[in-house]
């Protein structure tokens, strides 16, 4: 009877000792929904929005697969696409046989791919992180989602890494805005041209005005906070920029038609040679989106300050 019991002692703590391994093994990790279990640290990374996307590559993982690549180099640019990343479709409608085909360990989704969820789910599991909503600051969940999927991804050094060198950065621009206007920052404001006649104003709780913000600028017109950070204004609206500085982002495939607009051409702005393009960044990218639009931004201000 005792030789038994022993035994069964021995075979329960060789299984507690399995479940506690197991236990240990797995990866407690955040997303919007709140607290998820991973097997282990993901190796093989699909991200299926272009920020998602963003966030991951400058972590230094080259994702497995990704939406519209060559819409991404158009339109977000910074930071590159690896060569071996795979194109498996469109934001909302993914290949999901070559999604499959590659095995990955996680799929990453931000708000575009909610209603997917389920189905990617049955190819891998399933991080969800929202950036944009009218209901809390993007760029500081821009920010948080950079920490929670460098965490997820065991990238955490390297996200704490690039988070200071942003911050650094910034203020040293902050400080050669301040010296080019000699401490008489005018006030900005920035968009992107939606046709001839209308544009897409960034206002409050857009990644472009955090950035001006945090360059030290004012908004020229302001528009309270939305989902995504911008209001639609028809063209006549940016007069009330007058003699502050406007900023439009690249690509303008209008460009040449804008130029020959009697409208555009009579803004106080143009006229007084306060208006200048910004080189294509994405203004709805993940944490470094904020320094590649505070760059871009200032890079564009400080032609305006030269030629004043």
């Amino acid at each position: 009877m005792l030789k038994l019991s022993s035994s069964l002692l021995c075979r329960a703590a060789l299984l507690l000792l399995t479940v506690s391994s197991s236990v240990l093994a797995q990866h407690t990790v955040m997303d919007s929904r709140g607290e998820q279990v991973l097997d282990s640290i993901p190796q093989r990374v699909a991200a299926l929005n272009w920020d998602i996307a963003e966030q991951v590559i400058e972590l230094g993982i080259a994702p497995i697969a990704m939406p519209d690549i060559k819409g991404y180099n158009e339109w977000v640019v910074k930071p590159a696409v690896p060569a071996e990343t795979q194109d498996i479709g469109t934001r909302v409608e993914p290949n999901y046989a070559a999604l499959r085909a590659l095995k990955p360990d996680v799929i990453i989704i931000a708000s575009p791919q909610k209603d997917l969820e389920s189905r990617l789910s049955q190819i891998a599991p399933v991080l969800y992180y929202q950036t944009f909503s009218e209901q809390h600051n993007n760029a500081q969940a821009a920010i948080t989602n950079f920490k929670h999927i460098a965490q997820a991804l065991g990238k955490t050094e390297e996200a704490e890494s690039k988070i200071t060198f942003m911050n650094e950065r910034i203020e040293q621009l902050n400080i050669a805005l301040d010296s080019a206007f000699s401490g008489n920052k005018p006030h900005v404001s920035s968009f992107r041209f939606a046709s001839t006649t209308s544009v897409y104003l960034y206002g409050g709780n857009s990644i472009p005005q955090y950035a001006l913000e945090k360059l030290g600028f004012e908004a020229a017109i302001e528009k309270p906070d939305t989902q995504w950070g911008i209001t639609q204004v028809r063209i006549t609206e940016l007069s009330q920029i007058g003699n502050n500085i406007a900023l439009y982002f690249e690509p303008l495939e209008q460009k040449e038609q804008l130029e020959r607009s009697v409208i555009w051409q009579n803004m106080p702005f143009v006229k007084a040679q306060k208006v200048n393009a910004v080189e294509p960044v994405w203004s709805y990218g993940g944490a470094m989106s904020i320094l590649y639009n505070a760059e871009a931004i200032a890079a564009a201000l400080l032609e305006v300050a030269h030629t004043q």
